[in-house]
């Protein structure tokens, strides 16, 4: 069977994610009770984890943030040009075949397990609906890279089954993604483990709080694609009620679990661009930056799994040397132990020395210092490196111990889909706050009248739909300290000038907004690509994304950029779907 991940979960659970071949069990010895079934999702989620480079890769190269090096191979310079041929290794999609008929096995045992009654029907739904999930996800990244695949949900014996056609033809991106809705809309449980979960546990000095999927956000991304093939407010309108339901994760009593909320300005202890000020600077000055592993919004790739990391991140896998597989993105990445294969485009920096600070006004974006450093003479992204090196010197602490994460999903993310799908069903102000400078201060009869006053009737959305009330009340006589008082917007937390709307609200204007947003917030994340294709898809507009692509690669000097264009304008998004 096509289950080789699979292995039995240690009482110790002294490897995460190992999935060496003297451990896989006899499938008579597996799926006896709810460690079995806990093993099975651990094997799948390191299975997963061989999809981090290619996944990172496709998104972010073949869009206009980041271009490779000259130490790149030619599979690497097709990818950039989008011109990639059948036998390149990033277009291989055996990977994502691999976990997606692992899941089928899982799923398949599991059904036997509960009618067998070998764990309850809760523990079943719980797992039962992460792995569904889990399969969805994959689904959906490779309908984006390939955009007609086979849609199986059967136990294979061989990963080769899947090539004939006759069995399993190929559905288009807008019928996987109808599909995909309504296999994952219908899963019995939809909420993230508990605490008291014995798959919430401690395994190599990590919580595995946030290793699993969160099934509302992969929810709220499936009905907003959907939303961009039908044009539909209603599909607009489902995609922002799954993200707000995680947005207020924490509930009406915790201000700060995925609000994007503001800085602490005397003590810098939070995720937000900030200044250092130590007594002897009076003002903001730009050698005064917060750029350190604990403190600030470069934290957010580098910290550890304490308060604030919680308040960002939604799921997230590491790399750690005591198990496979070994990290990519040293590789990928780092000019120091590293090949040094990709870096970050000339229009991504253009796009951050575009911006302007707030209070400052310092004329760039603190995040492009937070996301890349020049080092020996070359630019570096750096949001994968920051647990590898030193993080002063930015010299690797070990060569051989090459620890790192998967970013898959954040707060930030969250927000601005969520703005996208409001604005898509007219809720321009929402989204226009959720990006810029905040809720209170959008809502606000008199915004910066200060906190003494009766603010009642002000700071609050008043929407009669339940996916666009925020209250964000800030104010005294009387007190209100509402849910939403401390969120400050994307810009806002990043110390960046709201835009201005020239009065009007512009679909299309606050739509090109959040892109760009996206770009300066979430580079090199691994969500570039399918962002644009998106929009190009729900605008029946290929040159959103051709002429990105044509502006990153003219201002990195390829003169392959015009014949790059044509091909983008013509609809040719997709990657060759072929493996021998």
């Amino acid at each position: 069977m096509l289950l080789p991940v699979v292995a039995l979960l240690a009482a110790s659970c002294k490897k995460m994610f190992d999935v060496k071949p003297e451990q896989v069990v006899d499938q008579t010895q597996m799926y006896r009770n709810v460690n079995d079934a806990d093993a099975a999702i651990l094997g799948l989620y390191g299975k997963l984890m061989n999809l981090a480079k290619q996944h990172v890769v496709l998104n972010e190269l073949r869009a206009d943030l980041m271009d490779v090096t000259d130490n790149a191979n030619d599979a690497l310079k097709q990818v950039t040009l989008n011109n990639v041929a059948s036998n390149n290794t990033y277009a291989d999609p055996r990977a994502y075949y691999q976990v997606i008929l692992n899941c089928n096995d899982v799923i398949k045992n599991f059904q036997i397990m509960v009618a067998n009654k070998k764990f309850t029907r809760d523990e079943f739904n719980q797992r039962y609906g992460d792995v569904v999930a889990l399969r969805s996800w994959v689904y959906l990244q490779a309908g984006i890279q390939y955009g007609t695949v086979p849609y199986v949900t059967s136990a294979l014996e061989t990963i080769d089954d899947v090539k004939d056609e006759s069995k399993f033809p190929r559905l288009s991106l807008d019928k996987l993604i109808d599909t995909l809705i309504k296999v994952t809309d219908s899963i019995p449980y939809k909420d993230v483990y508990v605490t008291g979960s014995s798959l919430v546990t401690t395994i190599d000095g990590y919580n595995t709080g946030k290793f699993f999927i969160n099934k509302k956000c992969l929810l709220g991304d499936l009905y907003l694609w959907r939303s961009a093939f039908t044009k539909s407010d209603i599909d607009a309108r489902l995609a922002a009620g799954y993200y707000k339901q995680v947005m207020e994760t924490g509930g009406n009593g915790d201000y700060d679990t995925y609000r994007i909320k503001w800085s602490e300005v005397t003590t810098n202890n939070d995720i937000a661009v900030g200044y250092w000020n130590d007594g002897r600077v009076n003002q903001y000055s730009e050698n005064m930056l917060v750029d350190d592993n604990d403190y600030g919004w470069r934290s957010i790739f580098a910290r550890g799994q304490d308060a604030l990391y919680n308040t960002e991140w939604i799921w997230m896998l590491y790399f750690n040397a005591s198990f496979s597989p070994e990290n990519p993105f040293i590789d990928l990445f780092s000019n120091r132990g590293g090949s040094y294969l990709v870096k970050p485009s000339q229009a991504a920096i253009d796009g951050w020395d575009a911006q302007v600070q707030s209070d400052n006004n310092f004329p760039y974006d603190a995040r492009k210092r937070l996301t890349y450093k020049t080092l020996d003479g070359q630019p570096v992204i750096m949001k994968y490196l920051y647990n590898y090196v030193d993080e002063t010197t930015y010299l690797p602490t070990s060569l051989l111990n090459k620890p790192g994460k998967w970013f898959l999903y954040r707060a930030a993310q969250l927000h601005l889909h969520y703005a996208e799908a409001a604005n898509r069903d007219g809720r321009h102000k929402i989204a226009y706050a959720l990006v810029n400078n905040g809720l209170s201060y959008n809502f606000d009869n008199s915004p910066g009248a200060g906190t003494k006053r009766d603010v009642t009737n002000t700071q609050q959305t008043f929407d009669p739909e339940t996916a666009y009330q925020f209250d964000a009340r800030y104010g005294d006589n009387p007190t209100f300290r509402a849910p939403w008082h401390r969120n400050v917007g994307i810009r806002g937390r990043a110390h960046l000038k709201a835009l201005p709307v020239n009065g009007a609200d512009s679909t299309t204007l606050i739509e090109n907004m959040i892109v760009d947003e996206s770009g300066l917030e979430l580079a090199y994340e691994g969500s570039r690509w399918a962002d644009l294709l998106r929009i190009a898809i729900r605008r029946n507009e290929p040159a959103f994304v051709a002429d990105k692509v044509y502006n990153k690669l003219v201002k990195d000097g390829n003169g392959s950029a015009a014949a790059t264009r044509a091909r983008l304008l013509a609809k040719d998004w997709f990657l060759p779907f072929k493996w021998e």
